[in-house]
């Protein structure tokens, strides 16, 4: 590891606090501003996997291919394990990420504490990112993502913001849900100094396309109530769709906000007749005694396509269209995100995580594509963090020996493509979202990451990986 990069672990704060004296609006260092005299353009496509730990891959891996199959990642020349780290207001280890923490420690290459967007642990300190840096440097920049734009992981390489539900200006203020009223932000109001709300500071961005979902936040009136987010992006040189279509007919010199649902994009799967995961029932006799009575497991099913996902555009066609408008001379930096693999997980979808990292899947193969046609690209695929679905035995062991053992949690069971039962498994907590786990995840690239990436790095390393090959020194 680089001793730049240590450093930033062990004293997140001390390096956090100088990109606050430097000041949020400075993020081209010279390095960076003279990158582009240094040698031919360079690219980085970074394709996330939200919740895309090494349980999702091998439930996906089993439905799609088989046991002894392989998935396109299995077949990547090179694959790491990322240490994903987080800390609390005090700088404290935390063990459990959410995806504002981990994409920021992934953006920006600081540690911060969950619900933080590109800002450190004070939740001040406003933390430039990798991707406006680029955009200081003259490279064109790009995010894809099938959640809301001003979701956690895109929010966090185009936006500051202390909570990551302050996505739209009356959120700022604190906004209630259900019987919970959230926290506000109004210290990163415009009217005191801040940036704004995410989908205000999306919309005065300098991206060149912006894709995915959340119109329900740019539909709404600006902080001043003199216009709308929409009407911002329009005026800072945005051409605005929500028609999919009309991808293909913009100039590509134009940039473009693609807003596709007015929140998450639809998943592309679902269990049969919209079935998720569903607790075993025990027979009475079970109560009396664990060693007694019985168990009825929830009843097999497959995966179906989700009738709620007609019209929508899918990930590669997203993709596709984000790579035909950041090909230039200069370079490009792209985040793409498949966001539901974590969605789905949180509500017990199985067949939607696996739907939504097929969807990834072939994303991927076009990014790869792109790089072995025009050379000088690094493609890195990651998590930001664990999730809760596992895989377990789909007849307990203890069955065996008349034991009705059953699990405390929610399963799915699964009939798969070569016959069998594959049991998933939801456990983190009794409540109705479930709960992201701690646990490191993998890193995946093509043959630019080789003798980059070491066989095991910590998550804000990512951002070091990909800067130094954006900005670093060239043959």
């Amino acid at each position: 590891m680089p001793p730049s990069s240590l450093l930033r672990l062990l004293f997140p704060a001390i390096f956090a606090c100088l990109a606050d004296a430097a000041g949020a609006l400075d993020v081209a260092p010279a390095d960076v501003a003279s990158a582009k005299e240094t040698g031919p353009p360079r690219n980085v496509i970074l394709i996330i996997g939200d919740g895309m730990g090494d349980q999702q891959i091998t439930i996906a891996r089993n439905y799609l291919e088989g046991a002894r199959g392989r998935l396109l990642l299995d077949h990547l020349p090179l694959r790491s394990a990322v240490q994903v780290l987080t800390v609390d207001e005090q700088e404290q280890p935390v063990y459990v990420a959410d995806s504002a923490n981990s994409a920021t420690a992934m953006a920006t290459g600081v540690v911060t504490s969950r619900g933080r967007v590109a800002v450190a642990a004070d939740g001040k300190t406003l933390l430039p990112t990798l991707l406006q840096q680029a955009e200081a440097a003259g490279l064109r920049t790009g995010l894809v993502a099938t959640s809301s734009v001003t979701d956690a992981t895109p929010a966090a390489f185009v936006a500051h913001m202390s909570l990551r539900h302050c996505e739209n200006p009356a959120a700022m203020l604190g906004e209630k849900r259900g019987l919970t009223t959230l926290p506000h932000c109004k210290h990163l109001l415009k009217a005191n100094g801040g940036p704004g709300s995410i989908s205000e500071q999306i919309a005065a961005s300098a991206a060149d396309v912006v894709l995915g979902g959340g119109l329900k936040h740019f539909s709404v009136t600006d902080e001043s109530g003199n216009a709308s987010v929409l009407e911002l992006a329009r005026d800072s040189g945005f051409t605005v769709i929500t028609d999919p279509a009309r991808l293909e007919e913009i100039p590509l010199d134009q940039r473009v906000l693609g807003l596709f649902a007015e929140s998450h994009l639809p998943e592309r799967w679902r269990g049969e007749d919209g079935r998720e995961a569903e607790a075993p029932r025990p027979s009475w006799a079970n109560y009396l005694h664990p060693y007694l009575g019985s168990v009825t497991l929830p009843a097999p099913m497959r995966c179906e396509p989700n009738p709620d996902f007609v019209g929508t555009p899918t990930l590669a066609e997203l993709t596709h269209a984000a790579l035909r408008r950041l090909h230039n001379d200069a370079g490009f930096f792209l985040m793409v995100e498949s966001a539901s693999i974590d969605k789905a997980a949180h509500h017990r979808r199985a067949c939607g995580s696996i739907g939504e990292l097929q969807q990834l899947l072939e994303a991927v193969q076009l990014a790869l594509d792109y790089a072995d046609e025009q050379g000088n690209t690094l493609v890195l695929v990651t998590a930001d963090h664990g999730q809760a679905a596992q895989i377990i035995p789909r007849r307990s062991f203890f069955a065996d020996y008349g034991i009705p053992v059953y699990t405390p949690g929610r399963l799915a069971r699964l009939l798969t493509p070569e016959g069998s039962v594959l049991a998933i498994n939801y456990a983190t907590n009794d409540f109705e979202y479930q709960e992201h786990t701690g646990v490191n995840v993998p890193l995946f690239g093509n043959t630019e990451a080789l003798g980059r990436i070491p066989p095991m790095l910590y998550q804000p390393d990512i951002y070091h990986i990909m800067h130094d090959y954006l900005f670093g020194d060239r043959p």
